[in-house]
C-alpha cells in the first residue's frame, strides 16, 4: 500500500507546500486502485482531484457522435481535476485507466472544509494553479510553432499508450484530428503520407499500424 505522503509529495501542485501543510492535505486524501479500462472520472462523478501514483490514465471527452477524443496521458506525477477543488466545471471530462492504476483522491468537500481551517493554504493553491495555467498557454503557442509531423508523431504515441500495442484505431475522423492538431485535412493527410514514406507507420482508412516507434520518438524530441 502506498503511504499517505507519497501522492502529495509526487505532484506539483502540493510539492512546494511547507511539510505541515502536506500533512494537512494527507488527512483529507485517500487511495483507491483501478484496474484497466475502469473510469477514475466521469461527468457524474463527484467532485475530486484524482493524482495519479502509479501507473497512467488517459484523459479524454466526447465527440457530438459519442466517439472518444484522446486529450492528455496522465502519468505518475500528474492529476486532473484540479479546478473541481476550487468548484470549477469539468463534467465534459473522463478518465479512464490504461493499467493498473494506484490513484490519490481529494474530494471537494473535504479540501473546502480544510482551506476554512486554513485559508492560507488557498492562496498557495490558486497561485499554483494560476502558474499551471500560464505553463500549458505556453506549451500551446509552442505546440503550435511546430511541425504538423511532429504533433501527429505525438499524438499517435499517446494514442500507442492507449491501445497498449502498435496496432491502433483513430478514434475520430481525419477531418475532426486535423482540427484537434491545428492544421487542415489536406495537409494532415500529407504528414501522414509522409510518415509512411520514412517507414514509421503504415495507415489504411482508420487503421493505423507503428512501425519505427524508436523513430516517431526522435522526431518528437
Amino acid at each position: 500500500m502506498l503511504s499517505d505522503h507519497l501522492c502529495v509529495t509526487v505532484v506539483p501542485l502540493f510539492n512546494h507546500l511547507a511539510l505541515e501543510e502536506q500533512r494537512l492535505i494527507n488527512q483529507v486524501a485517500f487511495h483507491k486502485v483501478f484496474e484497466k479500462g475502469e473510469q477514475i472520472i466521469t461527468p457524474d462523478s463527484e467532485d475530486r482531484l484524482a493524482i495519479v501514483a502509479r501507473g497512467s490514465m488517459k484523459v479524454y471527452q466526447l465527440s457530438s457522435n459519442g466517439k472518444e477524443q484522446l486529450l492528455r496521458i496522465v502519468e505518475p506525477g500528474g492529476y486532473e481535476g484540479e479546478n473541481m477543488l476550487f468548484g470549477a466545471n469539468s463534467h465534459h471530462l473522463f478518465a479512464e485507466a490504461l493499467q493498473q492504476t494506484d490513484i490519490c483522491m481529494i474530494r471537494r468537500t473535504d479540501f473546502q472544509a480544510l482551506l476554512q481551517q486554513f485559508p492560507q493554504l488557498s492562496l498557495k493553491l490558486l497561485m499554483f494553479s494560476a502558474q499551471k495555467m500560464t505553463t500549458l498557454e505556453q506549451q500551446s503557442q509552442f505546440l503550435m510553432m511546430e511541425r504538423v509531423e511532429e504533433r501527429l508523431a505525438t499524438y499517435l504515441m499517446n494514442l500507442a499508450k492507449v491501445e497498449g500495442g502498435p496496432h491502433l484505431t483513430l478514434p475520430m475522423r481525419k477531418k475532426e484530428l486535423a482540427t484537434f492538431l491545428g492544421t487542415t485535412p489536406e495537409t494532415l493527410s500529407r504528414k501522414f503520407k509522409l510518415l509512411a514514406e520514412k517507414k514509421y507507420l503504415t495507415i489504411n482508412r482508420q487503421q493505423v499500424t507503428l512501425l519505427d516507434v524508436d523513430g516517431l520518438e526522435e522526431m518528437i524530441w
